[in-house]
């Protein structure tokens, strides 16, 4: 009962001084939620990134919490980049967001990709992400020169970051995309340019470890759940295209493992 008093006291002495109570932790569902029904409190257009999307502050009346707005949905026959390679049948939108954090889910891999969903705003329709804590990203590190503590644990993140960018063919797939906490997680963020619908690996140097529950997750992986479950964010080509470069990456660590050895491929 003291213990009780005690901290019913530092509470109210907390509020009273203006200062909040540490706000729990919210499970990916209660996420969810917030994403789609807390009210926007304050917007403000970021300098990062091609589409140029907006950091939102929201409020449910409990939890005050930042969140990513991005509503380009771009579509062109034909693409012409300033390094003169064209793209043809160009898609720039941000229903892959939500498609690759679906992706991620089903793959268990949604401890490294933040919560998405669709949700209207400011008379837009766009993907809403949930912000993580970020000390740096993949660009700034590399160019501080700044070693990870951990360079097992940072290796075994970065492979699985790889395998889940070739699976989802990301073309704009850069260093300012991956999010760095202060606890040294990886979040990949931003797949407005994945989802081609090449069947193809995009960059097979990219696959050298997979993860083995990963490995077992990816060869598991329903195309008709991820097709209801994105259906939409993706047409049924982009779909497609994911089941067949799942093949061709399960083919590939297969090969991998017979030439190697198992201990050397997967972790």
């Amino acid at each position: 009962m003291h213990r009780l008093l005690l901290a019913t006291a530092l509470c109210l002495g907390l509020a009273g001084i203006g200062i909040a109570a540490p706000q729990q932790e919210l499970t990916k569902e209660q996420k969810k939620e917030f994403l789609l029904k807390a009210k926007v409190t304050r917007s403000k257009q970021t300098s990062k990134g091609i589409t140029l999307p907006y950091r939102l502050t929201m409020t449910d009346g409990t939890t005050t919490h930042e969140a990513v707005f991005q509503a380009i949905d771009q579509h062109k026959t034909t693409m012409q980049f300033a390094d003169g390679h064209t793209e043809i049948n160009f898609v720039d939108s941000y229903k892959y967001n939500i498609a690759a954090y679906v992706l991620a889910e089903l793959l268990e891999m949604d401890d490294m990709v933040p919560v998405h969903v669709e949700r209207k705003w400011n008379g837009n329709i766009g993907s809403l992400s949930w912000v993580v804590p970020v000390q740096m990203d993949e660009m700034d590190r590399m160019q501080k020169k700044i070693s990870a503590p951990n360079l097992d644990k940072w290796n075994r993140q970065m492979y699985k970051i790889r395998v889940f960018n070739e699976l989802v063919y990301d073309t704009d797939s850069n260093l300012t995309n991956v999010l760095i906490s202060p606890d040294w997680n990886i979040w990949r963020v931003d797949f407005s340019r994945a989802f081609r619908i090449s069947k193809d690996i995009k960059d097979v140097k990219n696959l050298v470890k997979c993860e083995r529950q990963l490995l077992e997750k990816i060869k598991a992986l329903n195309g008709n759940e991820f097709k209801q479950r994105t259906k939409n964010f993706l047409t049924n080509l982009e779909v497609d295209a994911v089941m067949a470069r799942r093949d061709k990456i399960v083919a590939f660590f297969q090969k991998l493992i017979a030439e190697k050895g198992e201990q050397e491929v997967l972790y």
